[in-house]
């Protein structure tokens, strides 16, 4: 295996939505999870160096009444964003440019196996052909308009679904690796 892999992990609704028209996304804790069951995620951030995100993913996991959640560095892709928020300074690093320069720079720095988040991050990882591996979790709710997951590319990507759970009787997580 590549030591280098770009990696998603995230969640639509039934109708491929990340979040719904007016960017919310309260719909994702729509079934009651009383175990708090993360669904893989912990065991998911363990094989992970460094995230890759967008402004928006990252003005929206700045908005959470909580402390930062990661503890590996965060890359913030943004043309528009002109600096990081000093609070997170240390922890989260303005990028901007063309992706395999900015994976180049990222490698770099010895960051290898790569959580890609955001809906526009994604599509272009997608469109440049760089995702390796998918974990969509799937919640059972047709939002009908949002954000959808994925857009137009530029050619077909085959993907193989290696595994696929059921969690809360109502959620399904597939993982797909690239072919």
């Amino acid at each position: 295996m590549d030591k280098k892999q770009n990696k998603v992990f995230i969640a639509t609704s039934l109708d491929g939505y990340i979040a719904d028209e007016q960017n919310g996304i309260d719909w994702l804790t729509s079934i009651p999870n009383p175990d708090q069951d993360d669904m893989g995620y912990l065991t998911f951030m363990t094989g992970i160096d460094a995230l890759v995100m967008g402004r928006n993913t990252f003005e929206t996991v700045m908005s959470f009444d909580i402390e930062w959640p990661y503890d590996k560095p965060v890359f913030v892709l943004s043309n528009s964003l002109n600096s990081i928020p000093e609070i997170y300074k240390d922890k989260a690093f303005l990028l901007k440019g063309d992706l395999k320069n900015i994976l180049n720079y990222i490698h770099s720095r010895g960051h290898y196996q790569l959580y890609i988040d955001g809906g526009k991050v994604i599509q272009s990882f997608l469109n440049d052909d760089l995702i390796h591996q998918m974990i969509i979790t799937t919640i059972p709710v047709l939002l009908g308009k949002g954000i959808p997951l994925f857009s137009n590319t530029s050619q077909q990507l085959h993907f193989k679904c290696i595994d696929t759970k059921i969690y809360l009787d109502y959620i399904v997580q597939s993982y797909f690796v690239r072919i």
